[in-house]
């Protein structure tokens, strides 16, 4: 049975993006933020049509999340696509010098070109954009080195609009999260969900947390995303199981052809091949949770985004033997709905 599509796209932003829009002939520079971990997912459709020719910066935040492989080969991907990346991580303060340096000689290039109408020069103003909860108050904080904007790891935090000083050279714009209203790939869907980039009524987290450990048993395959060997065993102390093919009973298939018989042994053989995440849920909450599933869901989701179980990319570049619309989910059934069986919440 088809699940309902994760959706979420709450009233405040829809607010925020109407009041984004008149702000931003005011703007000379858009600093995109994204997350690392998820590079293309949190890369917003819209954001071409709003820049309008400004100048653009782009911030992959959160580089400590992924593994250093998994860096390299997104810088590689993203400078072939003509992108200058800015790595950052806001909670240290990696990177962020170097931006704001970058956003200075923006400014100065602008003022270049005031001088020569004859008009006095300015602080440059940068608009910080991106989805929720990828880091933009974090590392706005880092910038101007106080906590000037409240910042939290959880979507939703900023919902207003607020001009912030950096020296004197640099104006900053926070802005709330802004999201699509409508999310039509559900794959960075899920991928935003289990990044804690969308808020938590939007989904349902057992069905996110087994579709995490469907992508978990993908990762092992792709070295560059950085997953430690036998991750879940050392870590809850339960591995993670396989399906059960249907056993079938004796003279079940007497009457069958063998091109029947062949094709439901092979049927049974791929079965049999994939990673049963609800049968880890139940036997990591029974020992950890006292059987209580939602429990342990949310601890493993909690221990993704805090980084406790290591740094793990769950996107990779587009492939050159391919060109799909968006990045490669390093699970092959990313798709909540088939992967996990989740059930969504609209």
């Amino acid at each position: 049975m088809m699940q309902p599509a994760i959706q979420w796209y709450p009233g405040h932003i829809a607010k925020a993006e109407r009041q984004l829009k008149a702000q931003l002939a005011k703007v000379d520079l858009v600093i995109e933020v994204r997350d690392a971990r998820i590079p293309r997912a949190t890369s917003h459709p819209r954001l071409k049509r709003w820049m309008e020719g400004k100048h653009r910066l782009l911030v992959i935040n959160r580089r400590d999340m992924v593994s250093e492989a998994a860096r390299l080969s997104w810088d590689r991907w993203l400078r072939d696509q003509g992108e200058v990346p800015w790595w950052c991580d806001a909670k240290t303060g990696t990177g962020v010098k170097q931006l704001q340096e970058a956003a200075i000689r923006a400014g100065d290039q602008l003022n270049a070109r005031r001088a020569g109408r004859g008009m006095r020069p300015r602080p440059v103003r940068a608009l910080v954009l991106g989805f929720p909860n990828v880091g933009k108050s974090a590392l706005i904080n880092r910038l101007v080195r106080q906590k000037a904007v409240e910042s939290a790891r959880r979507a939703g935090v900023t919902r207003t609009l607020r001009w912030v000083r950096v020296g004197q050279a640099l104006d900053l714009l926070d802005a709330p999260g802004v999201l699509p209203p409508r999310l039509e790939d559900q794959r960075a869907a899920l991928l935003l969900a289990l990044c804690d980039d969308i808020g938590q009524a939007a989904y349902d987290g057992e069905g996110v947390a087994v579709a995490f450990l469907h992508l978990l048993d993908a990762l092992a395959s792709v070295p560059e995303t950085g997953l430690p060997e036998q991750l879940l065993e050392k870590r809850y102390g339960v591995a993670l199981p396989r399906r059960q093919g249907r056993r079938h009973a004796d003279g079940e298939h007497d009457d069958a052809s063998e091109e029947d018989r062949e094709r439901d042994c092979a049927g049974a053989r791929a079965l049999e091949s994939l990673p049963d995440g609800l049968a880890w849920l139940e036997a990591a909450a029974a020992r950890h949770t006292s059987g209580d599933t939602a429990r342990m869901a949310q601890r493993l989701l909690d221990d993704f985004r805090r980084a406790v179980l290591g740094p793990i990319a769950l996107e990779r570049p587009p492939q050159k033997t391919a060109a799909p619309a968006t990045a490669t989910p390093v699970a092959a059934a990313a798709d909540p709905a088939a992967a996990s069986g989740a059930a969504v919440q609209a």
